[in-house]
């Protein structure tokens, strides 16, 4: 597939998306643009494991993660009795 080809199928698979999965699209779009890791990393990585790590990347990004410091801080108070 020819470059200009690719680019009206990608371009007409974002036009067809709804709002949320827009968002999610720029998201994974900005941090892949901005990412500095090489491809050669992902070698041996199944899809699966991929879409997980893009989606715990998207709500990172979201502010849906908990701080280290609340972890280690509930994993002691958990663990207090030991």
């Amino acid at each position: 597939m020819k470059t200009a080809e690719l680019r009206v199928k990608i371009i007409r698979k974002i036009e067809s998306l709804d709002s949320a999965k827009l968002k999610e699209f720029d998201g994974i779009l900005q941090n892949f643009l901005n990412s500095s890791i090489e491809t050669d990393d992902w070698i041996g990585v199944s899809e699966s494991e991929i879409e997980g790590i893009e989606s715990a990347i998207l709500e990172l990004d979201a502010g849906k993660g908990t701080p280290h410091v609340q972890i280690m801080k509930n994993s002691r108070e958990k663990h207090s009795h030991v």
